[in-house]
């Protein structure tokens, strides 16, 4: 199969293969997290909730405006934001910045209609990501046995409206915690039994259960990785609420992290979340005990690399 690509004089080649996407998204169906959810959890985790007139999603009780509109529906037109990525507008408003708003595409959340346009856009296969699970684990934080509860919904249903390896091209990636490192095991083994081939986490210590924090590289996470590795399905970690925003309100307060909220200050340190995760994996020894373990960092960039190298 060969596909066309234009350059920036807008003329044609043929590069001789489809492409592959190591970032593509979807946009969650209203009831990912509540399909599936055990009823006695409902609460504690992801509900609806209409205020002031508006659809609001509600996280352990409280309103998240991780995303500003998490209905997807409207939503941003493709490449809104190409011009700012570029370089080519100054930032501002990024809510202005999106511009006119579509009503969702089937595309965004039925399969068949996104393989439909996978082949039209040239593209082999890709991997696939939440838009909004990026940012719920830091909000149930304090809550390990609803955050577990929740994204185990939220992984049931991904399986049911994705698939983990859908006709060989849709490779959606369910999300994984280590706040309870029993959960982990015991979800790692129902993914590899339904076909997963790739995992998303966020770039972040793990939770403790007992209060704080520990390293990703604790040994009591080495059942998790060893299953991972020997079933060689790839970890992606995604970008998303990291749980850095409290450093970053140390020297600029900003309130509640939101996925299209920046500034300066926030640009210039989002590189310090995956630097410190693949230090910590490296130092820490998951790839010496784990030399199999593929693992990879999703929509972070790359500046950070050459100075973990460094380091």
């Amino acid at each position: 199969m060969t596909v066309t690509t234009a350059t920036t004089s807008d003329a044609k080649v043929e590069i001789g293969f489809a492409a592959f996407d190591a970032d593509n998204h979807y946009y969650e169906a209203e009831d990912a997290f509540t399909r599936h959810i055990e009823p006695s959890m409902a609460k504690r985790c992801m509900q609806w909730a209409e205020i002031d007139g508006r659809k609001r999603l509600l996280v352990g009780g409280r309103i998240n405006r991780f995303i500003p509109n998490p209905t997807f529906n409207p939503v941003s037109k493709p490449g809104a934001l190409d011009a700012y990525f570029r370089g080519k507008v100054a930032g501002g408003d990024m809510r202005a910045m999106f511009g006119e708003l579509d009503p969702i595409s089937p595309a965004y959340r039925d399969r068949d209609a996104r393989i439909a346009l996978m082949t039209q856009q040239g593209l082999e296969g890709a991997m696939f990501f939440p838009t909004l699970a990026v940012g719920m684990e830091e909000s149930l934080r304090f809550d390990v046995p609803a955050l577990c509860a929740a994204f185990s919904a939220f992984n049931r249903w991904l399986l049911e409206d994705w698939g983990f390896a859908y006709q060989n091209r849709i490779y959606a990636a369910p999300y994984f915690t280590l706040a309870d490192p029993e959960w982990a095991v015991k979800e790692a083994d129902w993914a590899i039994a339904n076909g997963v081939k790739v995992i998303v986490m966020r770039t972040s210590p793990a939770i403790n259960p007992a209060g704080g924090t520990r390293s990703p590289g604790d040994k009591i996470f080495d059942p998790f990785w060893a299953r991972l590795a020997e079933a060689n399905v790839s970890v992606a970690f995604h970008s998303g609420d990291a749980g850095y925003g409290k450093y970053i309100d140390d020297w600029e307060p900003g309130g509640e992290f939101e996925a299209f909220k920046s500034s300066p200050m926030r640009v210039m340190t989002s590189d310090r979340a995956p630097f410190d995760m693949f230090a910590i994996l490296v130092s820490h020894g998951v790839f010496s005990r784990h030399p199999k373990l593929r693992v990879s960092s999703i929509e972070a960039g790359a500046e950070w690399v050459p100075n973990l190298i460094k380091k």
